[in-house]
């Protein structure tokens, strides 16, 4: 039953290492097969996997605007938003630009054109640093250049909260339309930091795989062999809208989402807290507010990173809120980590799930830990009619947030 505060998504764009588009990623995505490959890129580095884009052609994707301008995480935010907004059937030249906002989650930034130009100044001197280096840089950049190019004159925000940006993007997003500040929403979260300084900063940590022999088996969510994700690139944006107002316009509603949840650790800048309070209260958060029972859950699309630490605290948690009945996956297993961008990716893949009633599998899962209490999704993808969906995000300084989607 759709309620007063529930919020209509009517258009996604997705950009990752599952493929450029909608269909292509749901299709990957279901398959469980891998993205993770060598990186020549990295070559020599402590670690030399990741998950890229691929084909992922600016110039031809961005026709009409001055790709060279951009750096890449602003490159796939665009083309994500552009794909969300047709997707959900508005004309950017026909709509009242200020009754629209955006709201993206980045973490890193420009970190390629950082590395290059701290290079130049180094060898070459001051005169040799492009005037573009703020611009590139700079993460909020990603909202200015999709406003400069749709036509959004609302609020205009990037928000980060590291890995739980994307759905923190989301959550705010909402409070816009329910606030009645805005009409519509593209909401989402974008992220290209894979750089030798960023890589070799995460494989220092030991947050990164090292399975270099088979870099597609690399990715293993709640695993008992797991040994950390593979990092990875990519942008989803998702169209929000009142859900009164999709109805009188005739919009497609692929689903709802009903509630969302935040909270802090305060326990350590980048270990989850031991027993996994912080997301258990964001978790209970998000289903009071969709006014949802905890045994409601249908589905949940886990953060599960692959780390051994991460996994263990989200899984024992969800089975302690959730008990055993839903069906649970990380589709890491399948793109990798996207980092700050994985939140709106992961959303959008819960919105999917509502949608198709089917709910993609965990790639890599041959051994589950044997601490591991919950219903996982191995092998193939599993038919079943999800109406409620929940997706969790967690993010170095202790945030976390919890999304949670209905049927509409």
């Amino acid at each position: 039953m759709t309620r007063v505060g529930d919020i209509a998504v009517t258009g996604l764009g997705l950009v990752t290492p599952a493929g450029v588009g909608v269909e292509e990623n749901w299709r990957r995505v279901l398959s469980g097969r891998s993205c993770a490959t060598p990186d020549e890129a990295l070559r020599g580095m402590p670690v030399e996997l990741s998950c890229r884009v691929p084909g992922f052609d600016p110039e031809q994707l961005l026709d009409g605007f001055p790709a060279w301008q951009l750096e890449r995480f602003v490159q796939l935010a665009l083309v994500a938003a552009r794909m969300a907004v047709r997707d959900a059937g508005w004309d950017p030249k026909a709509w009242d630009g200020t009754r629209v906002g955006v709201v993206l989650g980045n973490s890193l930034g420009g970190a390629a054109t950082f590395e290059q130009q701290h290079d130049a100044l180094r060898e070459r001197g001051p005169s040799k640093v492009s005037p573009l280096l703020v611009t590139r840089y700079m993460p909020n950049m990603a909202a200015g250049y999709l406003a400069i190019d749709l036509g959004v004159r609302g609020p205009g925000l990037v928000v980060a909260t590291a890995c739980a940006s994307g759905a923190t993007a989301l959550t705010t997003a909402r409070d816009l339309l329910r606030s009645g500040t805005c009409d519509i929403v593209l909401a989402g979260a974008t992220e290209s930091a894979l750089t030798p300084t960023v890589m070799s900063g995460l494989a220092k940590m030991g947050a990164l795989s090292k399975s270099h022999g088979a870099p597609e088996h690399a990715s293993k969510p709640f695993d008992a062999e797991r040994d950390g994700f593979v990092a990875a690139e990519g942008a989803g944006v998702l169209v929000l809208e009142r859900t009164a107002d999709a109805t009188s316009r005739g919009a497609t509603i692929r689903a709802l989402l009903s509630g969302c949840g935040a909270s802090s650790d305060a326990h350590h800048a980048t270990a989850p807290h031991p027993e996994g309070q912080g997301i258990e209260r964001a978790v209970r958060a998000a289903l009071a507010d969709a006014g949802v029972a905890a045994g409601d859950v249908d589905h949940v699309n886990a953060h599960g990173t692959a780390t051994p630490m991460n996994d263990i605290i989200e899984g024992r948690m969800l089975h302690r809120v959730l008990g055993g009945a839903a069906a649970v996956t990380s589709t890491k297993g399948v793109t990798g980590h996207t980092l700050a961008a994985a939140g709106a990716i992961e959303a959008a893949y819960a919105v999917l799930a509502v949608q198709h009633g089917v709910m993609p599998p965990v790639a890599n899962l041959k051994n589950p830990d044997p601490g591991l209490e919950l219903d996982l999704i191995s092998g193939e993808p599993r038919e079943g009619r999800v109406d409620v969906a929940l997706s969790t995000s967690l993010g170095f300084g202790g945030h976390n947030a919890a999304l949670v989607f209905t049927t509409a």
